[in-house]
């Protein structure tokens, strides 16, 4: 029964249509496995267990009588501790949250549950998702299932690992810098941040203003991604920047990539350092679009600059949640989050005015880029995971970086809000997962989720995950 947990959603929902798999005997085997693992990974931090079982059970029976069910029933999900699901709290890995019992679901989450799915707890992240590692003062470190002195990156860390490990096939993420991309990358799984809106946000107290934040999935498979944006996406009245319901099908055509795409390839965006092992890998990962038939060429251009606007951005966003409550918590929160949440105070226009300037920089450099070419690819990260309880690295190869080199090809397209995925690309000489980013056109959701299948296809990799 436990090898049933290495399959797909997709493969899973199949055999519980067909009545090949009870749900609650896949619900019996999930929770087994996350006693058995978790102790090792601390990617779950709450658990719903009796009303996962119960549910399973409810919908046993609905499946007996004959009754119509989701395109996700019964599956199992993970839900990041930032996001609002009934009956748990939501602590944002924060010690002054840490009893914040929420009463209603999250858009998302309740898209979800009406398509089956059953929500089995709440992963892991840093405190408010702040950093690209996973590790907080309110539940400790959350550690790589390929190994677990690695970290599996953030903020979306104890989702990734949950799916690394085989606890869960899916589980929700956000991404406002990278939080999807960076652990899915580190733990080898499939990560999708959608377009800018195409996942609705909230319902939210106060909207975000910084126009960054991504929901999206993480998964096993790049089908199981398309199936989750199916069940999620569409405009609802909480979100007003949340884009309308496709036309399509992302499950139905994710495999119908077009011929003869024309792909520009930049291996550091113009200023980027890359560990030696994960370029070489990264190199051969492009490689297979060539082979399928389409034209791959080097891109000689460079991104501008966004390193200052986006952290501003993000100061700014955060102060905003919590700025009523910052003098009563600050004793209580990580003194480097409260000193950045300090510095949002001292912005002023002249900054937004910076801000965006740097933004339409950003956007004239990518409009250009795709009026010549149809899809991007670069390296997800610049390293394999690093150590489990952090700092990120300052040096790559040896080689200085900058603060945010450790994350350089991500956040740029929380800036620009277009659509952007990673693959497993292959390993590292350490045996760590080295990511692939398919960056495509805004509202092309489609062609990145075709990209990395028509990839995942050619190269699959849902066969091998660590042994925990």
């Amino acid at each position: 029964m436990e090898s049933v947990l290495k399959k797909s959603a997709m493969e899973l929902a199949g055999l519980i249509r067909n009545k090949q798999l009870s749900p609650v005997e896949l619900m019996e085997a999930t929770l087994r496995r996350i006693e058995a693992a978790n102790a090792h990974i601390n990617a779950f931090v709450a658990l719903r267990a009796e009303e996962a079982l119960e549910e399973a059970k409810k919908l046993a029976q609905d499946i007996a009588a004959g009754k119509n069910i989701g395109p996700l029933a019964g599956i199992p999900l993970a839900v990041k501790d930032m996001e609002d699901t009934e009956g748990m709290v939501t602590s944002f890995g924060s010690i002054p949250f840490k009893d914040n019992m929420v009463r209603h679901d999250s858009i998302q989450v309740a898209r979800l549950k009406a398509a089956g799915a059953i929500v089995v707890g709440k992963t892991n992240t840093p405190e408010f998702g702040f950093t690209g590692f996973t590790k907080n003062r309110l539940y400790g470190v959350t550690r790589n299932p390929w190994n677990t002195q690695r970290t599996p990156g953030g903020s979306s860390g104890g989702s990734a690992a949950a799916i690394a490990a085989c606890m869960v096939p899916l589980a929700t993420g956000s991404d406002a810098g990278g939080s999807i991309r960076i652990p899915a990358s580190y733990c080898g799984c499939f990560g999708f941040k959608p377009t800018y809106g195409r996942i609705p946000m909230g319902p939210l107290p106060a909207l975000h203003m910084s126009r960054t934040w991504h929901l999206g999935p993480l998964s096993r498979t790049v089908s199981d991604a398309a199936i989750f944006l199916d069940c999620v996406g569409g405009y609802h009245p909480a979100d007003p920047d949340s884009l309308p319901r496709p036309s399509v099908s992302y499950a139905q055509c994710v495999n119908q990539l077009p011929p003869e795409l024309k792909i520009g390839f930049s291996p550091d965006l113009g200023h980027a350092r890359v560990q030696k092992d994960v370029a070489a890998i990264v190199q051969q990962a492009v490689k297979v679009f060539g082979d399928m038939g389409h034209t791959v060429n080097l891109w000689p251009g460079k991104l501008p600059d966004v390193d200052d606007a986006w952290s501003k951005l993000m100061v700014y966003e955060l102060y905003a949640i919590v700025h009523e409550k910052l003098d009563d918590i600050r004793a209580e929160m990580g003194k480097t989050l409260v000193g950045s949440l300090e510095l949002a105070k001292e912005l002023d226009v002249n900054d937004f005015i910076n801000i965006q300037t740097r933004r339409a920089q950003l956007n004239t450099v990518l409009e250009n880029f795709f009026s010549e070419f149809d899809l991007m690819l670069t390296p997800t990260m610049p390293t394999e995971a690093f150590a489990a309880k952090g700092p990120p690295p300052a040096e790559i190869d040896g080689q200085p970086i900058p603060l945010l080199g450790a994350v350089a090809f991500t956040y740029p397209f929380n800036l620009s809000g277009h659509p952007a995925a990673t693959i497993r690309a292959g390993l590292t000489a350490n045996g760590l997962p080295a990511g692939l980013q398919i960056i495509g056109p805004k509202y092309r959701d489609d062609l990145v989720l075709q990209a990395a299948y028509a990839w995942e296809q050619a190269h699959p990799w849902n066969h091998k995950w660590p042994d925990i």
